[in-house]
């Protein structure tokens, strides 16, 4: 019975079919997770270098914020 046993479980742990969609999923959310991050961190500069970008096209003028 013990020798059953012992080859059940060998042959169990040998069974790896790769990565299920929990883990799939778990990769997405670390992925959204950084592009949110970058977003929160860098947003206000690429704000202000659109701003700029579009105050020297425009002469000088303001530029209405969206």
């Amino acid at each position: 019975m013990l020798n059953f046993y012992c080859k059940l479980q060998a042959l169990m742990a040998t069974r790896d079919r790769g990565a299920t969609a929990v883990e799939y999923g778990l990769i997405v959310a670390a992925i959204a997770a950084v592009i949110v991050i970058l977003v929160f961190t860098l947003g206000g500069r690429i704000e202000a270098a659109f701003q700029t970008v579009c105050t020297k096209m425009n002469g000088g003028a303001a530029c209405a914020a969206a």
